[in-house]
């Protein structure tokens, strides 16, 4: 087993291996396909996954529900047209603050979880300590959101760009960064 980092490793047959504390798991071409297929539509029945990827029904599944075990799959949603639900507004705040310890970053993290309006949340690394993208219906939202948070938070500076179109959207990840594997016997056909 070669070790890239800490926690992964390419294993003998090429396939990538992550171990972090009490887990450990390999994804391998056929996984690569099957959340590939998933992050495009979730709603594919397993027969048809299984279809697509040269597997029948049953093994097909196991590979999804380990996947789910492993922590690779984190959930399945529905995503929604933000004009049809009015949170069409797109907001980047950015928040800096003189305040870095483990006891602020944790009440600060507490405030940001009760605001819906707040679907990303991100530490940053540089001029800014924190990113926020807020969805909201309109301008006067977005100020009645900036105000309710500062109000509950003490915060150095806050500055905030509005999308003005949105250019490129998606929740799929780039599988094309999982270490490719060598030939290997099917394993579960």
């Amino acid at each position: 087993m070669k070790m890239i980092s800490q926690h992964v490793a390419v294993c003998a047959v090429g396939n990538l291996c992550c171990s972090w504390p009490d887990l450990e798991f390999m994804i391998d071409r056929i996984d690569r396909r099957i959340l590939s297929i998933l992050q495009e539509d979730c709603t594919v029945p397993v027969a048809e996954i299984g279809r697509r990827v040269g597997l029948s029904t049953t093994p097909c599944w196991r590979r999804i529900q380990k996947m789910e075990e492993d922590g690779v799959i984190t959930g399945r949603v529905a995503l929604l047209d933000p004009a049809k639900v009015n949170a069409k507004v797109t907001a980047f705040v950015a928040i800096t603050t003189s305040q870095h310890s483990e006891d602020w970053l944790k009440k600060f993290a507490d405030v940001i979880r009760e605001f819906p309006e707040v679907v990303e949340f991100y530490r940053m690394a540089g001029q800014v300590d924190y990113l926020l993208r807020v969805a909201v219906p309109d301008i006067e939202a977005y100020d009645a959101f900036y105000k309710k948070l500062i109000s509950r938070i003490d915060i150095s500076d806050v500055s905030t760009t509005f999308a003005m179109e949105q250019i490129k959207n998606t929740t799929a990840l780039p599988l094309s960064y999982v270490a490719p594997e060598k030939p290997k016997p099917d394993r579960d056909k």
